[in-house]
This record gives structure tokens, C-alpha cells and sequence, in this order.
């Protein structure tokens, strides 16, 4: 068996802490792993390792291998290099596993932000749904409702019973309150969790009858050569989902009823559901002083957050932005976070803290035609080869020692020293030592954006 972790998205219900450049995948939400590194480890107990592949977007694909690598050397990683939807990226897995491997071999999908703790019924639900897709049939997990929720998508079935699971009759939008309580009465609707099963010869079969523009697209695509996908051919794809393309056209489709617990964390009331509460039904992360309140989340990321007679209400502080609303509202954050991109605020890009493989940065301050972050940089870690085209930087070292790679020459700076690093001068920051090291960076220049790196050399493939 091989899977698909589908590990692309910007999160945009759990706003503010989920940002488009760092979304909640990555997160540290319930454990002390990210919710992506969760679910290799999930797909581990189902297939080997080596058989794992992950689908994300170029502008995550340094932050998921580097996490990933944590678990394994070498992570397949594909790279989409535009956002379209998740029947392009499935059907380009499929690809890569026909080219590589066998297209009769069976292929896993699953989102990358599910929480998950009972990993034996996963691995027994999904053996069961293995028998199922050896017969030929694309296998959807759904999950028994156990209440109307309006953000799901829903599942009906027949009474048609295939091995362990049912005959699909058809796929429904995420339905209003009337609807969804309907459906919970009817016993006979499942919520849609987005994890599929099939043979990959299945699934190419059903794209050519389906959604012929997807499948005749594939043929430009060649991963017995290189796992990279060209921009140019890529850009041709329609953007849609699988649902749309496939599954809600599909006559071979099955479900099997997911028996493990399942959420996949879209929204802070769900991260409210699945977190520890006080005696007041209360969940409080950070530091949260409160009097009174009840059946609330209140989530502190770097400032104190006080809460009085609170009832049924979410607080969610992070350095640059701060979230409240009622806890049947969170839904509608996703309203926020379009408005926000809309009007180009960054808030809903990227975090005053931004984590990178080698450590992270914070800015401090910034205006016209400066920027200043503070920088750690992890013992052993070092940022690429770089220069840029339209700004200059000035370093001082405030904890560690920095080994500094400027135009060729090495300068080790202790804390107090400081180095000028001009307009296209190639440089590098390095720590090699056994602590920490930070610095203090301030940019000057017209144009102070992340994208103005021109990288030669990097130890995390991002060149």
C-alpha cells in the first residue's frame, strides 16, 4: 500500500493562529508534534515509510520536508507550483505511483490536519477499506454524525452492502441546521472526512471517464525522471476537488464507516471539543487569568489575556492580531481571513514569527524602507547562500557566536560585533556551535520582501 498526505492549504478557520505561509498543518495544536507529522506517523502503521508521499505547495514545501525529516531521511515531497484544489494533486500521485511502482497498487489519501488517537481502528478500518478497493472500487471514510454540524460535507448511502461497507447514492454540500438535523435522523448519511482508497488504476479509469481534461493533462507529466512539476503544464489543470470530479460522478464509488474517533480540527470550536476543560467548561492555553466565565476557549500566544462572565465565546490573542467571537461563529472566521487577503494585509499571510529549518525571526519593527527581526538561529543551522537585489543588511549579535560567509571571506562575530552586508553581496549566516545564536537584523532598502533571495547554496534543498 502506498499513501497520499495531502498537505497543501492556509488553514483559514483556525485564523489567527493558522497563516497562509504557515498553516495548520504545521502547527503544534494537541501534542508536541505538528499535525502533519502526526499523520506520517498515523500512515505508518498501515505502510512502510518509504511509501509515503506528501503533496504540498512550493510555498510550504521547506517547512514540510523539514518537519518530515524529523521522521524520516529523505521524504518524497511533491511540489505543486500553484494552488488546484486536490483532484490535480490526486490524480498526479497516482501518476508518480504508476511510474515508479505498479498502477494495480492500492493508494491511501488523507488530509494532513485530521486528529486522530486511536490508530488501531484507523489501521482496522482501513484494512477493511483495502478489500473493498481491490475490487475495483474508489473507498471513502465516513464518519458516523453525532450531532448536525453545518461544516461538513455529507455522504448518503444505499442499503447495498459491499464486503465491510455500503454503495455510495450520493455526495452533499455542507447542508444548513433543518438539513443537518435531517440527515442525523435519516441513520442513513455520514460525514465526509476527505480520506479515500484505490487502486490506481482505478482512479486513472474513472479521471478518463469523468474528467477527460485531467487525465489527458497526464501524459505531460513524467516522474520516472524527476519528481519535479513544471509550472507550465501544471497551470493547465482546472482547479477543482475530487469530489467534484470524480466522486460525485463515479458509479464505483463505496464507503466504510471510519471506526476510530476523528476530527479534523477546521475550526476553534472543534479544537475546543477535543481539548482538556476546567470545571467551568472552560479551555484556557497560555497565560489566561479569568473570573467567571464559562464553556470558553481562550488562547493566549504571547500576552496576558484577562476574560470576565465570558459564556460561550472564543478569545484567540497572537502578536499581531487578536480573534473574538461567539463559539457558534467560528465558522465564519474563514470570512476574516478572505476579507484580510482582499485587502492585501498581511495579517492573513504570515506571523510576526516565523518559523524557517534553521530556527526563526521575528520583526520588530518596520516602516518605509526599513525592516528589523530578530533572528535564532539553532546550534548546527545555517541559512543558504544568499544575496539580494534590493536591500542591505546590518547584523550585531546579541547571544551565541556567529560564523558570517561574506563574499568568500569568514568573520566569527561575538556578542556586540556587528557586520555590513551590502546590495548583492553573497553572504551567509551560520551557527555551528552548541548554542544559541541570535542577532539583531536591520534591512534597508525599496523593496523588503522575503522573495528578494537569490539562493546558490542550501541545506534544505530550497535552492
Amino acid at each position: 500500500m502506498y499513501g497520499l498526505i495531502l498537505a497543501g492549504g492556509s488553514g483559514s478557520r483556525l485564523w489567527p493562529l493558522s497563516r497562509e505561509l504557515y498553516p495548520k498543518q504545521l502547527l503544534n495544536i494537541q501534542n508536541t508534534e505538528s499535525l502533519l507529522q502526526s499523520t506520517f506517523e498515523r500512515l505508518m502503521e498501515v505502510m512502510q515509510p518509504d511509501n509515503i508521499i506528501s503533496m504540498t505547495g512550493i510555498k510550504h514545501l521547506s517547512n514540510v520536508k523539514y518537519q518530515l525529516s524529523k521522521i524520516i531521511s529523505n521524504p518524497i515531497v511533491l511540489s505543486e507550483p500553484i494552488s488546484k484544489n486536490t483532484a490535480p494533486a490526486i490524480a498526479l500521485a497516482s501518476k508518480y505511483v504508476a511510474d515508479n511502482f505498479d498502477e494495480e497498487e492500492i493508494l491511501l489519501v488523507v488530509p494532513s490536519d485530521h486528529l486522530i488517537k486511536d490508530v488501531n481502528a484507523f489501521a482496522l478500518t482501513v484494512a477493511e477499506g483495502e478489500k473493498i478497493a481491490k475490487q475495483g472500487y474508489i473507498v471513502t471514510f465516513g464518519v458516523k454524525p453525532t450531532y448536525a454540524e453545518t461544516g461538513y460535507g455529507y455522504i448518503n448511502v444505499t442499503n447495498n452492502k459491499i464486503e465491510g461497507g455500503f454503495k455510495v447514492n450520493k455526495f452533499v454540500e455542507k447542508p444548513d441546521s433543518k438539513l443537518a438535523e435531517q440527515y442525523l435522523e435519516a441513520g442513513n448519511y455520514y460525514w465526509n472526512s476527505g480520506i479515500f482508497m484505490f487502486k490506481v488504476s482505478t482512479l486513472l479509469n474513472e479521471l478518463k471517464d469523468c474528467s477527460s481534461d485531467i487525465y489527458s493533462l497526464l501524459k505531460n507529466f513524467d516522474f520516472k525522471k524527476t519528481t519535479d512539476i513544471p509550472y507550465i503544464e501544471f497551470d493547465k489543470m482546472p482547479s477543482i476537488s475530487i469530489d467534484y470530479a470524480v466522486m460525485e460522478k463515479s458509479d464505483k464509488i463505496a464507503l466504510v464507516e471510519l471506526k476510530s474517533d476523528w476530527n479534523d480540527l477546521g475550526s476553534w470550536k472543534s479544537i475546543y471539543d477535543v481539548s482538556k476543560k476546567d470545571s467551568d467548561g472552560n479551555v484556557k492555553i497560555g497565560h489566561v487569568l479569568d473570573e467567571g466565565s464559562k464553556n470558553s476557549l481562550i488562547y493566549s500566544s504571547s500576552k496576558l489575556v484577562a476574560t470576565i462572565g465570558l459564556e460561550d465565546t472564543v478569545i484567540v490573542e497572537t502578536e499581531d492580531a487578536i480573534l473574538a467571537c461567539k463559539s457558534d461563529r467560528t465558522q465564519d472566521v474563514k470570512k476574516v481571513f478572505d476579507t484580510l487577503k482582499k485587502q492585501k494585509d498581511n495579517t492573513h499571510l504570515v506571523h510576526k514569527t516565523v518559523y524557517r529549518p534553521w530556527g526563526y525571526y521575528t520583526v520588530l519593527a518596520e516602516g518605509k524602507g526599513f525592516l528589523t527581526k530578530m533572528i535564532q538561529v539553532n546550534p548546527g543551522q545555517k541559512l543558504s547562500v544568499q544575496s539580494h537585489n534590493h536591500r542591505s543588511e546590518h547584523w550585531v549579535v546579541l547571544e551565541g557566536v556567529a560564523k558570517v560567509l561574506l563574499e568568500g571571506k569568514e568573520h566569527i562575530l561575538s556578542p556586540g560585533h556587528s557586520i555590513d552586508i551590502d546590495v548583492k553581496e553573497i553572504h551567509s549566516l551560520q551557527n555551528p556551535y552548541e548554542n544559541v545564536l541570535k542577532i539583531i537584523e536591520v534591512q534597508k532598502g525599496d523593496l523588503l520582501i522575503e522573495e528578494d533571495i537569490v539562493r546558490y547554496e542550501d541545506m534544505y534543498g530550497r535552492v
